[in-house]
């Protein structure tokens, strides 16, 4: 079965991490055909650590995990502190698949969501 693990950055404030939790739930509703398990984890601070997310994942029956960065640069964490995590759980799982997809913020999509965004909200630019 396969399976999304949303992952950000973690917060001490309870509410950010709740956000991602939310996040994730409506993506089970938006995408639950083409992914049997959505889940998010974060990289620190909070309670779901990434390698936490991925148990959770396999223990629901996931043999293929596709991990979704939700970040928008190329820092530290998404370069080198995500696919380390990522490398070490893989190890630790050989028969899962473990797939690390690009940041959020790397998608073409991108401008035209903010374009959308910006217009619906009314900003000027």
């Amino acid at each position: 079965m396969k399976a999304l693990l949303l992952v950000a950055h973690g917060s001490r404030r309870k509410q950010s991490n709740d956000e991602v939790v939310l996040l994730a739930e409506k993506l089970k509703n938006n995408c639950g055909d083409q992914y049997g398990i959505i889940k998010s984890s974060f990289l620190e601070l909070a309670d779901i650590l990434i390698p936490d997310g991925i148990e959770r994942c396999i223990a629901d029956g996931a043999t293929s995990i596709t991990i979704l960065p939700y970040f928008l640069n190329s820092g530290r964490h998404v370069i080198e502190d995500i696919p380390s995590i990522i490398n070490t759980c893989a190890i630790q799982h050989p028969s899962v698949k473990i797939t690390l997809a690009p940041h959020l913020g790397a998608s073409d999509l991108m401008v035209d969501l903010i374009i959308s965004y910006v217009c619906s909200a009314r900003i000027e630019l």
